[in-house]
């Protein structure tokens, strides 16, 4: 299934728009009035949005501040953020805004004010936070799995990766932390929260970020957190080099002998996240078309750069 999806780059955004629709909902429809912010770009915007009196809407923000991220991540890192990125990060700002009737004309949506969001605000906050955070997570999931991504924080924990080393695990963790404690800020000075004090807020906003990001790691690693690799090319060195200068990620050259032809030859074998599997096959499509790959599931990593299994 995922060979056959590969062979029609459409379908990709389908499912990223598919993504975009659910994140959107989980953002703009049970997040934004019940002020728990999840981080990011969105997190910022949604700061901003709090800061305007709730003038600006939360999806042109998001759009407006991706858009200088997005042409710096491109000029940093090359084509490893292209359309798909855009397309993300655009849709899904677009139905934020679109859900919440932001948009010229379709002021009559609001799916925010239905007297099921309300009442669930009220009287049930805990659940409304978890249908966010659970929407939140699988729609970040899917853009995630089908070569997309939001831009925000991911261009920014990239090119600190490339220029300081550091991971980008940390480095999102850092951001997301600054901006939800920004928007407690806010939520504090401006007197914003009326039934429950900006704390309290900022702590569901920590646990929202913990559920979703777990729930983005099942969506793309399933059982299965990561995957290795074997790969047999006549291009061995520059495909080695690509694994290591553009994935960070190590690789090593196993002596082998091909029966068929009777020739020595290399295999490269390298390990990597599920997230990482997609740009893995691109880089070695891109060098050498006619490898030859075997991809496989590993169902523990130890060492540097990968995460102990809880």
């Amino acid at each position: 299934m995922g060979r056959l999806l590969r062979r029609f780059p459409l379908a990709d955004y389908f499912f990223i728009t598919i993504g975009s629709i659910i994140m959107a909902l989980g953002i703009g429809v049970f997040l934004v009035d019940a002020q728990v912010v999840p981080g990011g770009v969105s997190g910022l915007s949604m700061a901003l949005h709090y800061l305007s009196n709730n003038l600006l809407p939360v999806g042109l923000m998001m759009w407006l501040l991706n858009i200088p991220l997005y042409f710096w991540g491109t000029k940093v890192l090359g084509k490893r953020f292209g359309a798909r990125t855009f397309y993300g990060f655009s849709s899904n700002a677009f139905f934020i805004d679109f859900f919440r009737g932001d948009l010229p004309g379709l002021h009559f949506i609001q799916l925010h004010q239905s007297t099921t969001i309300i009442d669930l605000r009220q009287n049930d906050f805990l659940f409304l936070v978890l249908i966010g955070a659970v929407l939140l997570g699988i729609g970040l999931g899917i853009i995630f799995k089908f070569k997309g991504s939001t831009a925000g924080s991911d261009i920014i924990a990239a090119i600190l990766q490339k220029y300081y080393g550091i991971k980008p695990g940390q480095a999102i963790m850092l951001i997301d932390f600054f901006v939800i404690s920004f928007a407690g800020f806010i939520i504090y000075s401006k007197g914003l929260s009326v039934e429950r004090p900006a704390f309290s807020l900022t702590l569901y906003a920590f646990f929202l970020l913990f559920i979703s990001s777990k729930l983005v790691d099942v969506i793309l690693d399933g059982f299965n957190y990561a995957r290795a690799a074997y790969i047999i090319s006549n291009k061995t060195q520059e495909i080695a080099d690509s694994i290591i200068q553009e994935l960070s990620r190590g690789a090593t050259a196993l002596k082998a002998r091909g029966l068929y032809k009777n020739i020595d030859r290399e295999v490269i074998m390298t390990v990597v996240t599920r997230k990482e599997i997609s740009q893995l096959t691109e880089l070695i499509e891109d060098i050498d078309p006619d490898a030859f790959v075997i991809i496989s599931d590993v169902h523990e990593v130890l060492g540097e750069g990968f995460r102990r299994r809880i």
